[in-house]
């Protein structure tokens, strides 16, 4: 998304503008809690941020080549190892293939995170918190429809799941203009959500957004 046409803008407009850039950030980084390999994803109740406990911080992109792993966000590399060598003699592995992929979405290795997923739902029934987690690697990737159909996938899986309906709003606002479905999403997210900070900041920005549009 680029902003550089803005610099014109008078200074009040510049500032609506920087808040909506760093709720845009703020919202970038968020995700559910990440599922427990071999358990049933837990559908938070309604931790902060895109997806709440998203809330993997940001880590550099490493586009190291997975034989010789870079440093993945602290992941003792032993564990990376281990992980690739199951999947090797295993492509089965359902528990290896998400643990990995939560390791390189932790790390922003988009792709590798986008193929470990779809292998592990290939091998199991979906949760929407894998799914949502997918959803972000799409996005990330730049692959905005891909996005928004595994939000709905997952948000139609669980009805009223909050995570998936706000990364729809971030994607449909942000990287797709496409303002009033946003809109529509977003009423149906205060549906579920009324409470909660972090979506009326969203619903600031996204109106930022809009008029400065």
């Amino acid at each position: 998304m680029t902003k550089d046409n803005l610099l014109f803008a008078a200074f009040g407009l510049l500032l609506g503008f920087i808040a909506a850039w760093l709720m845009f950030e703020k919202v970038s980084m968020s995700q559910p809690p990440r599922a427990v390999p071999g358990q049933t994803a837990v559908v938070p109740g309604g931790p902060a941020g895109m997806g709440g406990g998203t809330a993997a911080p940001p880590g550099a992109v490493m586009p190291g080549a997975e034989g010789n792993p870079p440093n993945m966000g602290g992941a003792p590399m032993a564990r990376v190892q281990e992980l690739q060598q199951r999947l090797e003699q295993n492509p089965q592995d359902a528990d290896a293939a998400l643990e990995l992929a939560n390791l390189n979405f932790d790390i922003e290795r988009w792709e590798r995170a986008r193929d470990l997923y779809l292998q592990y739902l290939s091998l199991r029934p979906a949760n929407p918190d894998i799914l949502n987690d997918l959803g972000v690697s799409y996005r990330e990737m730049g692959q905005f429809n891909e996005a928004i159909q595994t939000f709905r996938q997952a948000e139609e899986m669980v009805p009223g799941h909050w995570q998936s309906l706000f990364n729809q709003v971030v994607v449909l606002a942000f990287d797709l203009n496409q303002f009033d479905e946003a809109q529509r999403i977003l009423e149906e997210l205060r549906k579920v959500q009324p409470n909660n900070p972090d979506v009326e900041r969203l619903s600031q920005a996204i109106a930022q957004q809009r008029n400065a549009a």
